[in-house]
């Protein structure tokens, strides 16, 4: 199974799940350039994935499906009106024209009724987790993207995760201002500033990377701890406190 970017608008990626005939495409904002993939490349659409409502995330949705009915899944949260398989947490998506089959995983905070879809020792996660960062708290509370945010960590380290922006030279810089001492994040920049300089994506990242150089899966570090409370001004008491001065950190970068 191959997991192909397409580029979509200013830096979104539509990714898709491909065995060499069929597809899925998950977060199709923008129908004309799957359909190109799809086109050049003798492909047949089998199923859309959807983690939330935002038009970049489901845009494309209703011009792919007149090009020919397929399932679409997205979570039962949230009013997206091309859905045909509403889905939470613990649910199982099955792909059988692709052999393969993920596990639907609520992760509310960027949108309250956000999803993300794991299996084949990958993860879709939308806009809940970035390289480097997370998703704006749009529809939920702090409290809320912490427990989201826990979940992903509580993958496998060899996770891949595919995420649906590029903004990762961007998080990293914010990075480097909450962690200035974290080598493995002085190591990824030099990577990824590489990495675009070929023009080539920062993705997939891992969950291991994250958790090594995320500050939004580092709360617990003392750094982390130090920049958020210097942030905030006062003492923090609880992890939730210190990611919530984190996030609001990064709102004013």
């Amino acid at each position: 199974m191959k997991i192909i970017p397409v580029p979509a608008f200013e830096d979104n990626y539509i990714w898709l799940i491909s065995d060499g005939r069929y597809a899925a495409a998950v977060d199709p904002g923008d129908a004309e350039p799957v359909l190109d993939y799809l086109g050049r490349h003798g492909l047949r659409l089998a199923a859309i994935l959807n983690t939330h409502h935002h038009r970049d995330h489901t845009g494309g949705n209703a011009a792919l499906l007149r090009h020919g009915k397929v399932p679409v899944f997205g979570p039962r949260g949230e009013n997206i009106s091309t859905v045909t398989h509403p889905v939470g947490e613990g649910d199982a998506v099955q792909l059988p024209e692709l052999g393969a089959a993920f596990k639907v995983i609520d992760v509310p905070g960027h949108t309250a009724g956000h999803v993300a879809y794991y299996g084949a020792n990958s993860l879709f996660c939308g806009d809940a987790l970035f390289a480097c960062g997370c998703g704006k708290l749009f529809e939920g509370t702090p409290a809320q993207m912490f427990v989201s945010l826990g979940k992903f960590a509580a993958l496998p380290d060899d996770t891949r995760v595919y995420c649906a922006h590029e903004y990762t030279l961007e998080n990293i810089l914010f990075a480097k201002l909450v962690e200035p001492g974290n080598l493995a994040l002085q190591e990824r920049e030099t990577h990824d500033l590489q990495t675009r300089e070929q023009g080539l994506p920062t993705l997939p990242s891992t969950i291991a990377l994250e958790k090594a150089t995320n500050p939004f899966l580092r709360w617990d570090k003392p750094g982390v701890i130090d920049a958020a409370e210097t942030f905030a001004k006062r003492s923090l008491a609880d992890p939730v406190s210190v990611f919530a001065a984190i996030r609001e950190f990064r709102n004013t970068f």
